[in-house]
């Protein structure tokens, strides 16, 4: 929505608070009206319906913000369409939370930013926009291929936010796509000229947490032999892709959420503080809610970055798109490995197609690959596959039958999995947790578990 055709409604009794925004706003090109009562707010909107809310959370000497929370509840009753950003001096996690439960966008701290401020004023009336308004062309969406109705509606939602600054979570199993989904939205923004950052929050130690995201100075702790730069400020202008979020530890939590809160950090062994501008797309294969009734995950942090949620349906769930990745694969691999006469026959897609793939495209990507490495043939047929996969269920690696029941615990058999899923990959970890569905830091946990030594 351009800021010359939005209306936005200041709500705050303090009119000194109102002048001055409105003030701000008005360079920036909105409209504005202001109120010093909530009970004013019909009158004020039946002259002009705003299109957006900045609402102050305290009208009397009371600081608890129930009244803001009280005039929001009545906004949300009888107009939910209207996006509503709440306001405070006394802003705390509790509040902020409950604000949002309740239906709020967004949360600022008074004094506030006035750059953070218009940003995200911006990203929510870029939210308001209409489908049927024109978007930038589908940089980035090209390569992703799929025909279901439910992907194409998660695509459709990725697509309409791509140019906007909102937050975005996404949700799905290992293997569905995640980090590709990002990317593409990323290179559909507004912020596709600058770096694209990827961080595997489940790849990194505790202990190095900080150094990874915030960077450190030479001498900040014993290993810190030269500066090093973190990722946030490599994402500087960019976007942030913080993977595997849900696998994070709950004191790094609270480090992530100032971070996004504040939009400043300090690098190890440093006094002075950065300022950030950057997009955040996390994505994790957990259940956050869970986590959050769970205690498990902070439920200010699921909040602030899951403005907008995208969910990518599990392969077993989009059969007819199969053959479609399948013949996507394999023209990469046909031109990769110099074989342009490769193909696959209507049998080997019918095959394809009733397979459940629990590694999901990830796991149809690598059977491709193996049966262009290895097919001596032009036409890949049903058998040529049948004897290259290795599924995940009903059978251990290797072709091996699962135990008899009482034969063996499932610790053991954890550990035989792991050793031989090892020995597979010549003890590369990346591959290994790939394989069986884990994290790194999960695999590197039941390695020391178990005593495995990394070659097994």
């Amino acid at each position: 929505m351009k800021p010359n055709s939005a209306h936005i409604l200041i709500i705050d009794d303090d009119e000194a608070v109102c002048v001055s925004m409105k003030l701000l706003l008005k360079r920036a090109g909105y409209s504005t009206a202001s109120i010093n009562r909530p009970q004013d707010m019909e009158e004020a909107m039946a002259k002009t319906l705003p299109h957006l809310i900045l609402l102050d959370m305290n009208f009397t000497i009371d600081t608890s913000g129930r009244q803001g929370l009280r005039v929001l509840q009545q906004l949300q009753a009888k107009h939910p369409e209207i996006p509503v950003v709440l306001m405070t001096a006394w802003a705390t996690v509790q509040l902020a939370v409950e604000g949002m439960k309740l239906g709020a966008r967004d949360f600022i701290a008074k004094p506030w930013d006035n750059k953070a401020l218009l940003k995200t004023i911006k990203t929510l009336l870029d939210l308001q926009t209409p489908a049927d308004e024109p978007t930038p062309s589908n940089v980035g969406f090209e390569h992703i291929v799929g025909e279901d109705p439910a992907f194409l509606e998660t695509l459709a939602v990725a697509k309409r936010i791509s140019p906007t600054d909102a937050s975005v979570l996404i949700l799905g199993e290992s293997g569905t796509g995640k980090e590709v989904l990002a990317e593409a939205i990323h290179y559909q923004s507004e912020r596709q000229q600058a770096p694209f950052v990827r961080v595997n929050l489940g790849g990194i130690s505790s202990s190095l947490f900080e150094s990874e995201l915030f960077g450190h100075k030479k001498g900040a702790f014993t290993d810190a032999i030269a500066e090093r730069e973190g990722r946030f400020a490599k994402a500087n202008g960019g976007s942030i892709f913080l993977d595997e979020i849900g696998d994070l530890p709950l004191p790094n939590q609270v480090k992530l959420l100032r971070v996004l809160q504040e939009k400043t950090f300090e690098p190890l062994g440093s006094s002075e503080t950065l300022r950030v501008d950057c997009r955040v797309i996390s994505a994790t294969n957990k259940d956050l809610s869970a986590m959050v009734a769970e205690g498990t995950f902070r439920e200010d942090l699921f909040y602030r970055i899951n403005l907008i949620k995208l969910t990518l349906p599990p392969l077993r769930d989009r059969p007819g798109d199969i053959p479609l990745l399948a013949d996507h694969f394999l023209a990469t691999f046909k031109r990769n490995y110099q074989r342009p006469e490769l193909h696959l026959s209507p049998g080997a897609k019918k095959w394809l197609r009733q397979q459940r793939f629990p590694g999901n495209i990830r796991e149809l990507r690598n059977l491709i690959e193996r049966s262009v490495l290895v097919s001596g043939t032009a036409a890949l047929e049903a058998a040529d596959l049948q004897q290259l996969y290795q599924p995940a269920t009903g059978q251990l690696q290797g072709g091996l039958p699962l135990p008899e029941v009482g034969k063996a615990s499932l610790e053991e058999m954890e550990v035989e999995m792991i050793r031989r899923t090892l020995r597979h990959h010549d003890g590369n970890i990346t591959l290994v947790a790939q394989d069986l569905g884990l994290t790194r830091s999960a695999v590197y946990r039941r390695l020391q578990k178990y005593g495995i030594p990394y070659a097994t």
